[in-house]
């Protein structure tokens, strides 16, 4: 069984996908595409193939702990397929036969290392790193200093003049892009939603403790059912994003195209990157919002 109390650097998370891959033969496993660096953005999925949620985390760089959460969740759900043991009191196995689960562990591999490993990780982009932020622990963006979560195409106008207003106009923590999907983790991620009918999707980030659920107009009613049920469950509270968090966002940009539910969990409680110490407290907590993503 993996061990899930280490830093999910991209060597760490190959042997972990590796090793499940290997107990389990009904796990699929394929590549939504690669990072500005190279690096390989791992889908996984079991159960169901026509009817799928989706679960992402490792949009922002020292937010690992989401990375964990997934692996480890997806374990958990793959043991109950096979024994049919429960995860947080619910037999999920039962209902993986009628919904499926799909993750993407992390979909921005190169920050990940950055956060982890520092500069060097980003290869022939260090220099531009080491001039953008020089606490690489914290970095949040992709290897060309772009925040995935801000370079998807929902309330892009309006993003961009909230850029401007914060005197953000190239590479930096918070910048969006040139122009949306500009990078190739956010292609991999939108190319996936388009190529398979998800029913929902959960992105996972840190921290708070906290429920987004909504964007715009077209939020489904079920988006705030969904949050209300997940708060409930755990303690989360439900929340509205400050004035430069909105827009550009996975879950605004699949609310936004597909009509359908779509929330961000934001986990744990700090400043990010938050310790590998508060992982296990937190995830049992967070364990019950993704049963009750993939059931209800």
């Amino acid at each position: 069984m993996p061990d899930y109390n280490v830093f999910p650097d991209y060597k760490t998370r190959k042997e972990i996908i590796n090793e499940l891959c290997d107990r389990y033969k009904f796990i699929k496993h394929c590549f939504a595409g690669k990072s500005v660096c190279g690096r390989g953005i791992d889908v996984l999925h079991i159960g169901n193939t026509k009817n799928r949620v989706l679960y992402c985390g490792g949009f922002h760089g020292s937010e690992y702990l989401t990375i964990l959460a997934l692996l480890k969740f997806f374990e958990e759900c793959c043991e109950a397929m096979e024994s049919d043991r429960t995860v947080g009191g619910c037999k999920i196995g039962n209902f993986l036969s009628i919904r499926g689960l799909t993750i993407v562990p992390c979909v921005n591999p190169d920050g990940t290392e950055i956060a982890l490993h520092g500069s060097d990780a980003a290869f022939k982009y260090k220099p531009l790193v080491e001039k953008v932020c020089t606490d690489t622990y914290k970095w949040q963006a992709n290897a060309r200093g772009v925040d995935i979560n801000h370079n998807f195409n929902a309330g892009w106008c309006r993003l961009k003049q909230l850029e401007l207003k914060n005197n953000i106009k190239c590479p930096a923590p918070r910048f969006g892009g040139n122009h949306p999907e500009s990078e190739p983790e956010t292609k991999a991620l939108t190319t996936l939603c388009r190529n398979i009918d998800f029913e929902r999707a959960i992105a996972l980030h840190s921290q708070g403790r906290e429920i987004y659920c909504s964007f715009g107009r077209h939020t489904p009613v079920l988006s705030f059912r969904l949050a209300s049920i997940f708060s409930q469950a755990s303690g989360y509270n439900i929340a509205f994003p400050e004035e430069i968090a909105t827009g550009g966002g996975f879950k605004d940009w699949f609310i936004e195209k597909f009509r359908r539910p779509a929330l961000t969990i934001e986990m744990g409680l700090g400043k990010n990157p938050l310790p590998l110490s508060d992982f296990e407290e937190e995830y049992k907590i967070l364990q019950n919002i993704l049963c009750l993503g993939a059931v209800v």
